[in-house]
């Protein structure tokens, strides 16, 4: 064991599982691809995410007061990284990747037809830590495939992994099973 630098950590951790926050508010929606996700609580269903202020998914999230969380599979991956490389102020992302928004049941925010599953969630707390906002929804609704594919995950190197793209800043794979 050695002391590091904090930074050399962070690919130690992976996988990642991939998930879009899909956000809609005033006419306008944009999908925000994201790696730190968390299940807070069972009863209620409730999710955290960690977004940057800077992207124009988080003042979608905080006027709405909801998001959808989106999990992508392995054929999603030039999708999520079209989706983190642009800004839905300049580009409408679901135009470009052809991705189908199918109607929430109980938020504005559509759910994503094409991925593996989408959580409906209410904003219950927002909060800063440091450069990055924490939101805290509440689950209230759920989608899923009837024959769910392997999740889109943020991967590094190793077997236990099949890469599906890779491009200068990350690997994208899924499990081998």
């Amino acid at each position: 064991m050695r002391d590091v630098d904090v930074g050399s950590v962070w690919p130690l951790l992976r996988p990642e599982v991939v998930v879009w926050a899909v956000a809609e508010y005033e006419g306008t929606r944009s999908i925000c691809p994201l790696g730190w996700t968390m299940r807070t609580s069972i009863s209620p269903p409730m999710m955290a995410i960690s977004v940057s202020p800077q992207n124009f998914t988080h003042g979608l999230m905080e006027g709405s007061g909801a998001f959808v969380l989106a999990y992508p599979g392995r054929e999603l991956a030039e999708a999520t990284l079209y989706c983190g490389s642009h800004s839905a102020r300049d580009s409408d992302k679901f135009a470009y990747t052809g991705l189908t928004p199918l109607p929430g049941r109980q938020v504005a925010a559509p759910v994503i037809g094409e991925c593996v599953a989408n959580l409906e969630c209410r904003l219950v707390e927002r909060f800063t830590t440091g450069d990055h906002s924490i939101f805290v929804g509440e689950v209230v609704a759920a989608w899923a495939q009837e024959d769910p594919g392997a999740l889109l995950c943020l991967v590094d190197a190793s077997a236990g992994y099949e890469t599906v793209l890779t491009d200068e800043r990350f690997r994208f794979g899924v499990v081998r099973r």
